[in-house]
């Protein structure tokens, strides 16, 4: 950026708004991943079985979620750029078209999780965890359509510049989910014990509060009175819908790619044995608390960069994306700070196991070095969501992810044996590739904006 644009006052005015926006969405990303900790402690605490079957349960519920969640994103570009241009009359029709869209994705969800739990045999999960798993997936699958729902009603509200909610709700969900699921899990109060079943019933009603409460919010607030969200009620309009769609999935999948590439390094590493599957945990675990910040800031970035778009200032645009940038170059400095020195406390908090706290330790000094691509690809992401800038990031995030990052980590790791190392070194590259290759969309992007403008 140039010294010009990142010293003037406006800029610093930019970058204290973003700040302002991104607390709440970080601080909600934190409930986010509180939930399954919350999940993790109380099926521990039953059985490792139950441990088991809710760890099984959640990855083939996440996993898949990622597309719904990633496609509805694009209602924060959306109603920010509607925001931005003063045409806040169509905000209340885009968003009761993206509850239809919503309504869909979560009967596809709910669908998909009636089936999954019958492959589980064929993917050689353990059958002493397949009923566990069964029965989580089978109760929380009536909380989808409630998420759906909520990340619909969060994303409008979002696109609004207020986030506020996000991060009351998110942690007013863990109020729920505590008590409800210990008291189904384990049986008190004179209801059957149900295990990991008790815990997927707990996850879904609290989603169902969750959305019900952000719904009752929505209608009764003056902040959002003018948009007449809920005046009237409107039919599918596949017009509208397919163009939610058209910017949505794409970042959707994306959004798969990048889960996915993580998760599957996890399955391939656990094949190498024990320590350095549960070393490889630990360490990826802290990488996600780390991921938190950049991802808040990624979204307020979106904001700000589609209400500029929509207000007609290019320069606005990239003084909103320099913006995040700066925020997020300090948080990730100060994470990888943190790794690099802290790297053996930080695991400690973990486990007393010498091998796996060793390895995990070194793991940690690789998510050190990938801080840095991490922030500048996820921003980079948020920047050209603002400008519905979504197919070619897809395509570009496909390629770092899958076509580089997972082919160098499997030769390192596993063809040239340097275990989970060589496998974390792929991610790294296929992290810089993403960062690179965004980044350098969103540049190009923009100053064509400033050039047609000019």
């Amino acid at each position: 950026m140039s010294s010009t644009v990142s010293h003037s006052p406006r800029f610093g005015d930019e970058v204290r708004a973003s700040a302002k926006l991104a607390l709440p969405l970080v601080l909600g990303h934190v409930s986010t991943g509180l939930i399954g900790f919350v999940d993790n402690v109380i099926a521990g605490h039953h059985s490792t079985q139950t441990l088991a079957s809710v760890t099984v349960g959640t990855a083939l519920l996440w996993l898949p979620m990622m597309v719904p969640i990633g496609t509805l994103i694009s209602l924060t570009a959306s109603v920010s750029q509607l925001d931005g241009a003063n045409r806040r009359d169509e905000i209340g029709p885009l968003f009761r078209q993206a509850l239809w869209l919503s309504l869909g994705l979560g009967v596809l969800m709910f669908g998909f999780l009636t089936l999954a739990p019958y492959a589980l045999g064929a993917f050689g999960i353990a059958p002493d965890i397949i009923p566990g798993a069964t029965g989580f997936l089978h109760a929380i699958r009536w909380g989808v359509p409630a998420l759906t729902f909520y990340f619909c009603m969060r994303y409008l509200s979002e696109g609004m510049h207020w986030t506020l909610p996000t991060m009351l709700l998110g942690f007013g969900g863990l109020l729920v989910l505590a008590p409800v699921g210990y008291v189904l899990t384990f049986g008190k109060f004179g209801l059957p014990e149900m295990g990991a079943a008790g815990l997927g019933t707990a996850s879904a009603i609290t989603m169902w509060v969750q959305a019900t409460c952000f719904g009752l919010y929505l209608w009764h607030s003056r902040r959002f009175a003018h948009l007449k969200l809920f005046s009237h009620f409107e039919p599918p309009r596949w017009p509208a819908i397919s163009q939610l769609l058209r910017t949505g999935l794409p970042i959707g999948i994306t959004v798969l790619m990048e889960g996915s590439l993580f998760i599957v390094t996890a399955l391939l590493i656990a094949r190498l044995g024990a320590v350095s599957a549960a070393a490889h945990q630990i360490a990826i675990n802290v990488a996600a608390l780390c991921f938190m910040v950049p991802m808040g800031v990624a979204e307020a970035t979106t904001v700000r960069v589609g209400h500029a778009l929509g207000a007609g200032d290019p320069a606005g645009v990239r003084r909103a994306a320099h913006a995040g940038y700066a925020i997020v170059l300090c948080t990730q400095a100060l994470s990888a700070l943190v790794l690099l020195f802290g790297h053996d406390a930080v695991v400690s908090l973990y486990t007393q196991d010498l091998a796996v706290a060793a390895l995990a330790g070194t793991l940690l000094l690789y998510a050190a070095a990938f801080q840095f691509p991490d922030g500048v690809q996820v921003l980079s992401a948020g920047a050209l969501r603002g400008l519905k800038d979504t197919r070619a990031p897809m395509w570009l995030a496909m390629f770092s992810y899958w076509g580089l990052g997972m082919p160098l980590g499997a030769g390192f790791g596993l063809g040239l044996g340097w275990g989970p190392q060589g496998m974390w070194l792929g991610l790294i590259m296929g992290l810089t590739a993403a960062a690179i290759s965004l980044g350098w969309r969103f540049n190009r992007s923009s100053r064509r904006l400033l050039a047609d403008a000019s």
